[in-house]
């Protein structure tokens, strides 16, 4: 019998544990990261009960917003060769739709990659890139020398438009940090600077952005667009997904890529009081390196106080108490191949819990 050659595949996928005592009920959405557009829900035994078949891959991925429809951003495939990795990454489209998958409404625009958010206003904010000006690219430092596209330089910016596309507000990060002050960490490409991978809404209204090639989360007075605060390396490496807290913090999944307190290289999740830049808790595996995603990866906390984790390299998802004892795990049995470094692989963006609640009023919206 011929042995399979992908690791996690023939390790194991699927349900891997359940502690039905201390998890958190509900539902786990998820859009495997390079497949062809699926988005599923598990329930608590890791049997699939529903599917939506959107009309694009995952650009990249997709969540549940508070009326029960389906927010997904889209992978379009034009304009792919803009620099290695834009392929991976890019986006192109954002939509919502119901239960049902049919849209109710779309909006698409050339430079959105990574993120997009339905914001509570009503319109939508877009994770977008383009080439820097040439007097500050001339400024970036780091990198990988030579790795610039032609002589470019991409960058982030945010745009706010409504549900028809019309822009409302734009942000853009080169006319808020220094260049100089936020190298480019030494191994990354210089395609691009800051490589932002989220964006999210605070209970203020204030923005947070997760700059993943200058190891930077920033929050953005939303009505003066000043940025209001920062936290850097160290303590974050590489980091991914800020998610603003009911009281205030932040939950970070700091992917651990090149630290520089600390000589190895493992993935953990923190909470972080903005107010004093503290971490107030955090998550690693008591075995140091049997958590680590280099790339993409998330976090939750749930209802009851645990917490829902994609490890996303490893298509792995599994819930945490707040002593770090896994309770629930689930390991992606959905593999795409891609051309890229990446090979065929599980990957997973983010994946959310939902309570038998919430996924009731999705099916009725």
């Amino acid at each position: 019998m011929a042995v399979d050659q992908q690791k996690i595949r023939r390790a194991r996928t699927g349900l891997i544990a359940h502690d039905p005592a201390r998890a958190q009920p509900g539902y786990t959405l998820f859009a495997p990261m390079l497949g062809d557009g699926a988005v599923h829900l598990l329930d608590m035994d890791g049997a699939v009960t529903h599917t939506w078949r959107l009309p694009y891959r995952p650009g990249l991925y997709g969540y549940l917003l508070d009326n029960g429809h389906l927010f997904y951003g889209g992978k379009v495939p034009q304009d792919r060769a803009r620099f290695e990795a834009w392929p991976r990454f890019k986006g192109g489209a954002v939509l919502e739709v119901d239960w049902r998958g049919r849209v109710v409404w779309e909006l698409k625009h050339p430079d959105h990659h990574h993120d997009a958010r339905r914001l509570r206003n009503g319109n939508v904010l877009l994770l977008c890139l383009r080439p820097l000006p040439a007097e500050v690219a001339a400024r970036v430092r780091g990198g990988l020398p030579g790795t610039e596209v032609d002589g470019v330089i991409y960058a982030d910016y945010l745009l706010e438009t409504t549900t028809g596309g019309e822009i409302v507000w734009e942000w853009r990060s080169w006319e808020h940090l220094d260049p100089e002050a936020y190298p480019v960490t030494p191994q990354d490409r210089r395609a691009e600077w800051t490589h932002g991978n989220t964006v999210a809404e605070t209970a203020d209204g204030d923005i947070v952005v997760s700059f993943r090639n200058i190891s930077t989360v920033v929050m953005i007075e939303r009505a003066t667009g000043q940025i209001v605060w920062t936290l850097g390396s160290p303590p974050l490496a590489q980091q991914h997904d800020p998610r603003p807290l009911p009281g205030g913090n932040l939950l970070i999944f700091d992917n651990g890529t090149h630290r520089r307190d600390h000589p190895a290289t493992f993935s953990r999740v923190i909470e972080v009081d903005p107010r004093t830049s503290a971490i107030v808790w955090q998550y690693t595996d008591q075995s140091l390196f049997e958590f680590f995603s280099p790339y993409i990866s998330g976090a939750q906390r749930l209802p009851n106080g645990n917490t829902l984790i994609c490890e996303g390299c490893h298509g792995r998802i599994f819930e945490v108490t707040r002593e770090g004892e896994v309770v629930w795990e689930y390991v992606s049995p959905y593999f795409s191949p891609d051309p890229g470094p990446p090979g065929l692989n599980n990957w997973i963006f983010r994946a959310f819990r939902y309570t038998p609640e919430e996924i009731e009023r999705a099916r009725r919206a």
